[in-house]
C-alpha cells in the first residue's frame, strides 16, 4: 500500500470514528420541535425559549466543571456577537454561582441555572457540552454534543436560517 493511501485510510478511519462518537452521544436528545423553556438567568432576567423565534439561535448547554466547555467559550462568544446564543448552566450551582462563573470565565451568553439538572433531562442529555441549533420556527435543526467548533457552530446556524 502506498504512502498516500495509508493516509487516506487514517484519515477516513479517523472521521468515522469522529462521526461514530457524535452519533452515540447525540443518540438521546431530542429533536423535531424544541421542548419548552422558560426560567430566570442568572442575571435575573425572565427567558421564555420562544422569544428566540423569528431568527436561528443556539441552546448551549454547559458545566462549570467541565473543561471541554471551558475549552468552547471563545468560539461560543464568538459566535454570539453575531448570533442569539443563550446558555443552560447544567448542575453548575443557582444563580448566583452561575452568575460568578460567567463573570470569571468571560463566558458572555445569558444562561439559565439548572441546578437539579431537570432543563438537560428533558431535553435528552447525557452529558455537556451540548448545543442545539433552532431555526426560525423553534424547530431543532442540529444537535451536537461534545466540542463544536466556532465555524462548525456558525455553518449550523447559517443552515438553520435556509
Amino acid at each position: 500500500m502506498s504512502k498516500f493511501a495509508r493516509s487516506l485510510f487514517s484519515w477516513v478511519a479517523i472521521a468515522a470514528f469522529v462521526v461514530g462518537v457524535q452519533f452515540y452521544t447525540s443518540r438521546n436528545l431530542v429533536s423535531g420541535q424544541s421542548p419548552p423553556l422558560m426560567g430566570m438567568t442568572a442575571g435575573g432576567a425572565p427567558f421564555d425559549l420562544n422569544s428566540l423565534r423569528g431568527q436561528p439561535a443556539a441552546l448551549y448547554f454547559w458545566a462549570s466543571w467541565c473543561p471541554v466547555c471551558k475549552a468552547m467559550q471563545g468560539a461560543v462568544n464568538s459566535v454570539a456577537s453575531d448570533h442569539r446564543v443563550v446558555g443552560v448552566a447544567m448542575q453548575s450551582g443557582d444563580a448566583e454561582e452561575v452568575r460568578r462563573y460567567l463573570k470569571s470565565s468571560g463566558l458572555a451568553v445569558d444562561s439559565l441555572p439548572d441546578e437539579d439538572g431537570g432543563i438537560s433531562q428533558a431535553f435528552g442529555l447525557r452529558g455537556v457540552p451540548t448545543v442545539f441549533v433552532l431555526d426560525s420556527q423553534g424547530q431543532i435543526r442540529f444537535a451536537t454534543s461534545g466540542y463544536t467548533s466556532g465555524p462548525g457552530l456558525r455553518l449550523r446556524l447559517w443552515l438553520a436560517g435556509l
